[in-house]
């Protein structure tokens, strides 16, 4: 074969090479500009008051209040419980964003708790419990039936919400994420089977207004 074709082929080879590089890079590049920018689906405000709140119920009525607090940005009634006027000001601003952002913040407060009971049900001696010289601390026994029974008792809110605003929705993104919801808030009210039978004469836990 003549050196100027064997020439040829080369340099096309290797323009066909570069071009490969410069998609590869290309696609490199957009993947990781979506993950950097990625919706965080709790507020600076929030996240310090989960860090606050290191007992399991005070966790779930912090995640509860954060997903009831993005139903009323979107003016969705959820029956939300309101907390005291005086803690007001540690949430700082209400959430905001397109329906498909809130959405997607619920379903992922929704799995992070899911996800903060289960660990505790595996792995219990990693609870974080009030200090010992607390005499109204209440041992894990206690307090993991509270903190799932206030989680079903806000799925039981969310889930008639969730069902009507599936039906107005048509397929996508935002569907896919309400669908996701629905699916959760059914395992989390049948967690609630799961517990022990609560005693009779054992006051029901009442809806707090202190988170």
């Amino acid at each position: 074969m003549p050196v100027r074709r064997r020439l040829s082929r080369f340099i096309l080879a290797m323009k066909n090479l570069f071009v490969l590089i410069i998609i590869a890079a290309g696609l490199l590049f957009s993947a990781h500009g979506t993950v950097a920018q990625e919706r965080d689906f709790l507020t600076a405000d929030e996240v310090e008051l989960i860090r606050d709140a290191q007992e399991i119920d005070r966790r779930i009525d912090v995640l509860v209040h954060a997903a009831d607090r993005r139903f009323e940005a979107m003016k969705i009634d959820v029956g939300s419980v309101p907390i005291r006027q005086k803690d007001e000001w540690k949430w700082g601003p209400v959430p905001t964003g397109e329906r498909v952002q809130l959405f997607g913040d619920i379903r992922r407060l929704l799995q992070k708790a899911i996800d903060d009971i289960d660990n505790l049900a595996e792995h219990p001696d990693a609870a974080i419990l009030p200090t010992p010289d607390d005499k109204k601390a209440k041992p894990l026994a206690e307090i993991f039936p509270i903190a799932v029974r206030s989680l079903a008792a806000a799925a039981a809110r969310y889930r008639p919400a969730l069902i009507k605003e599936l039906d107005t929705v048509p397929a996508g993104r935002e569907r896919s994420l309400i669908s996701a919801s629905i699916d959760m808030c059914d395992e989390i009210i049948a967690s609630v089977d799961k517990l022990p039978k609560e005693t009779p004469g054992t006051p029901a836990k009442s809806k707090k207004k202190n988170r």
